[in-house]
């Protein structure tokens, strides 16, 4: 068990099997020369469910989006860990996320829904873990889902795909 599962297990974190693309995707590619790795936009599926569905703030409070935003992280996590042979550590930097949440009309509190993600990956990742982002408000997502997460990370070492 390495430093980044460690902090797993001391943020209370067990990373679910990583979810099964519900379309025609795959959940990760490499960059040719692998050492990055772009994981496929996450739902915030949660033991076999969707946590939140419908609009923030009307039919999801900021709050719930919130925590939906940290377990489209967490799928996003399980996605890497399958990426790395299971090696979180081999992660040097998450580079960026774009974070779209399913929004009422003129909602702009994107951001701090987004931050449900962020927060998590600093915590742990460290440094490492802190990146750009986009936080977008949408009119639609799969599914009905509040929030939708995509992610880029960079590996210390190119891994073969």
């Amino acid at each position: 068990m390495g430093p980044v599962d460690n902090t797993l297990e001391r943020l209370g974190i067990t990373l679910p099997a990583a979810p099964k693309p519900v379309a025609a995707y795959v959940p990760f590619t490499q960059s040719h020369g692998g050492h990055l790795i772009y994981v496929s936009g996450q739902l915030p599926f949660k033991d076999g469910k969707l946590l939140t569905t419908g609009p923030a703030p009307s039919a999801v409070t900021i709050e719930l989006a919130t925590e939906a935003a940290r377990q489209c992280c967490i799928n996003a996590l399980a996605v890497l860990r399958d990426a790395t042979n299971g090696d979180l550590d081999q992660i040097a930097q998450i580079l960026r996320i774009g974070v779209f949440v399913l929004s009422d009309t003129g909602f702009d509190g994107q951001p701090k829904i987004a931050n449900g993600a962020s927060e998590l990956l600093a915590a742990v990742f460290g440094n490492a873990g802190k990146h750009a982002r986009a936080a977008v408000g949408a009119n639609a997502l799969p599914l009905n889902a509040t929030v939708e997460l995509e992610l880029v990370a960079e590996l210390r070492t190119p891994q073969k795909s």
